[in-house]
């Protein structure tokens, strides 16, 4: 049985060749992210494809953010396809419209704490109030728990942190931002490695180009599941 903690982000042109990768990985893999990048390549019907034809999990990685009321009607609008994740920002008054747009479904509505390609000098850029990354990301974290978000989006580096609240007591954790040992970091600034990921204590961890870049897809998804505490 393929394990689930692993989402592989399918951050590849468009539906075609995303859904070649997932023929190519077979049931090695069962939770797939389709981002911003594909969704004007295919990326909402290669979810419902997947997810309807081929029995996977779908986390639909949109970021929303807008007025109460839009993002409510956008929610509502997606949970229809039954689909599994859905990420928005993790401003407390968007997440509580998206979650009122997902009553009903089993959409979980995942707030976007810090983007995991941001470090401190990113944060002073978009006048982001001072003080410690990782005491930003836990605030955020708590403030969009408490509005009702199902579970947050956070480095690696703060998911135990973000596991301690009180807040996050039966709430998801998914991490980007992971690598294995030895892979480029890319675009990402605050990174670790699978295993190091889940003990901190995130439920899912997000891996794309170290999977859909490799040579053996399969064999490097199998690679990152085998090291999985």
């Amino acid at each position: 049985m393929p394990d689930d903690r692993l989402i592989v982000a399918l951050d590849v042109a468009d539906a075609l060749s995303g859904l070649a990768l997932t023929e190519a990985l077979g049931d090695t893999v069962s939770f797939y992210k389709i981002g911003l990048g594909m969704l004007t390549g295919g990326g909402l019907a290669l979810a419902r494809e997947l997810k309807d034809e081929h029995g996977k999990r779908v986390f639909l990685d949109m970021k929303l953010f807008d007025i109460g009321a839009t993002v409510e009607a956008a929610v509502r609008g997606l949970a229809r396809f039954d689909l599994d994740f859905l990420t928005v920002h993790g401003d407390p008054q968007v997440v509580a419209a998206a979650v009122q747009g997902a009553s009903g479904s089993g959409l979980r509505i995942l707030a976007v704490t810090v983007l995991t390609s941001l470090d401190r000098a990113d944060l002073d850029a978009c006048l982001i109030r001072e003080g410690d990354l990782s005491g930003v990301v836990t605030e955020r974290a708590a403030r969009a728990l408490a509005a009702g978000a199902h579970g947050v989006i956070a480095s690696p580096r703060e998911a135990g942190l973000i596991r301690a609240l009180p807040e996050a007591a039966g709430r998801l954790i998914v991490t980007p931002g992971v690598r294995p040992e030895g892979a480029a970091m890319g675009d990402q600034k605050r990174i670790e490695t699978p295993a190091a990921a889940i003990r901190a204590g995130a439920d899912h961890i997000v891996v794309g180009r170290p999977v859909w870049q490799a040579a053996d897809p399969r064999a490097a998804a199998r690679a990152i599941v085998a090291e999985l505490p």
